[in-house]
């Protein structure tokens, strides 16, 4: 796995839909039909990227997650405001930092690894902590989807000098 690009980033408004859940849950699936049976009618979308948003706990530490953790998980895309939020779906403001980059790729299922890797490898031989922020992938217009062997997904951890 290569190294993270280490990228600071201005706050990013997003709007779309949220669930709880846990991974043992897995309810990705059907938080992500409902976002995208309504996402067209965001009219002041920045892109067409799409962001997979996880909002932890402030008081979890990662040496204490396990598959039944439950977070806030996300489907959304990064508008110029939140002026105009469609109705039944919700706003969530990303604030500005740090955040370590790196490319998962392969299929969702393999995802793991990779997080292996950054939670455990990278992250503890890095000048870096892990900060208090959402974590977010992005899938840009060309995803090939969670099950394709040739997805390609920015992981985007939010970190802070040790």
């Amino acid at each position: 796995m290569q190294q993270p690009k280490i990228v600071e980033i201005q706050e990013k408004l997003m709007v779309g839909h949220y669930i709880t859940t846990s991974l043992a849950e897995n309810a990705t699936f059907s938080l992500w039909s409902k976002f995208r049976a309504q996402q067209s009618a965001i009219k002041n979308k920045l892109n067409t990227d799409l962001y997979s948003v996880e909002v932890f706990s402030s008081d979890l530490k990662f040496s204490e997650f396990t598959p039944n953790t439950k977070f806030e998980k996300w489907a959304a895309v990064e508008v110029s405001d939140l002026d105009k939020v469609p109705e039944g779906m919700q706003t969530l403001t990303i604030e500005a930092g740090l955040y370590a980059v790196f490319i998962h790729r392969g299929p969702s299922h393999t995802f793991p690894q990779t997080a292996q890797y950054i939670h455990g490898q990278w992250m503890p031989q890095s000048a870096y902590q892990l900060d208090q922020r959402p974590h977010f992938e992005i899938m840009t217009e060309d995803y090939k989807g969670p099950n394709h062997p040739e997805a390609e997904e920015e992981i985007w951890v939010p970190i802070k000098k040790k």
